[in-house]
């Protein structure tokens, strides 16, 4: 596995403002997808589930507030969310985003809810299936957005590479273990599910080096 730096470690949670934001969620993860074939929706279901469980955390039935709180949203157009029913309510503002996702050609988008105690409370996934999503593996496409979904990551901590790997003999699509290490180290009971000072990420690097990591 290749070995972070606490300075990586700090960026993966440095914004492009420079500040310094980690979140984890606070509560049990409550899956709904919309827009996609019962097959697709098994294998998203399974890398959540697969996730979930890696990171130590827990998944549940229903959320007493939102009924669901990770919500995936698959489509072809971004005009589809200003056709959804009651999506207004979740998502302020929906009419500026969406024409803010149409003007720069976006496929991609997520929207965190956070608790009085700054700990992820819901999070929205909007996916506009473009030439190049639809080309994606439905596998990997799911294990990508669910990696990005469980932690509040920097806007670009995976601008210069990807959070998953290539098995070279199979083609397999896998989280990469170092980014594995930190999603582990983020769910350690004794961390807080919040942070804003760059001195977390010092206390996530001193659990990378305490675990041995498989």
């Amino acid at each position: 596995m290749p070995d972070l730096t606490p300075e990586d470690v700090e960026a993966l949670f440095t914004r492009s403002d420079e500040s310094f934001a980690f979140s984890r969620w606070g509560r049990p993860i409550v899956p709904v997808v919309f827009g996609v074939e019962d097959a697709t929706l098994s294998v998203i279901k399974g890398a959540i589930e697969a996730v979930v469980a890696m990171a130590g955390h827990k998944m549940a039935e229903t959320d007493p507030e939102l009924g669901a709180n990770l919500m995936v949203f698959f489509m072809r157009d971004w005009q589809e969310l200003l056709d959804t029913p009651n999506l207004d309510r979740l998502v302020p503002e929906l009419p500026d985003l969406v024409a803010r996702l149409q003007a720069a050609e976006a496929n991609q988008y997520r929207i965190f809810r956070f608790d009085e105690q700054g700990a992820i409370q819901a999070c929205f996934v909007f996916l506009r299936m473009d030439a190049v999503l639809s080309e994606m593996p439905a596998d990997t496409l799911a294990l990508s957005q669910v990696v990005q979904s469980v932690l509040l990551w920097s806007d670009r901590a995976f601008h210069r590479s990807s959070p998953l790997a290539l098995l070279p003999d199979s083609g397999t699509a896998v989280l990469r273990p170092e980014i594995a290490a930190v999603i582990r180290a983020a769910y350690d009971p004794v961390l807080p599910a919040h942070a804003d000072t760059p001195a977390h990420a010092l206390r996530l690097y001193a659990r990378l080096q305490a675990r041995p990591q498989s």
